[in-house]
């Protein structure tokens, strides 16, 4: 099961783009080609991305990968987990700055 980081990244990343490859997404995010599809087997496991595979132009089979129902669901939540860390995470960073200007500022 990937990570709730890898689970998010990649859904927002499909839901921007689902024609994306593996390929591309391991780019994109910064992980390991095999991360990608061990992370994207499991989300479509679990019933929150869906496959559809056709033909390009260059006659390969291309894959589509979707975000179901139940997928933008878990998106959604992810994001307003991911929103309320990154918020709790500012706060205690504006209190450390806050503590060395008061430090500082006893200094002089």
């Amino acid at each position: 099961m990937p990570n709730q980081l890898s689970k998010y990244q990649l859904l927002k990343s499909l839901e921007q783009d689902a024609n994306l490859t593996q390929r591309q997404l391991s780019k994109e995010l910064g992980i390991s080609l095999g991360k990608v599809n061990y992370c994207l087997q499991s989300l479509i496991q679990i019933g929150l991305v869906k496959v559809n595979n056709f033909k390009n132009s260059k006659n390969k089979i291309q894959y589509s990968y979707l975000l179901t129902p139940k997928g933008i669901e878990e998106k959604t939540k992810l994001t307003i987990k991911f929103l309320k860390t990154k918020t709790e995470e500012y706060e205690m960073l504006k209190k450390e700055v806050e503590k060395l200007n008061e430090a500082r500022e006893a200094g002089k």
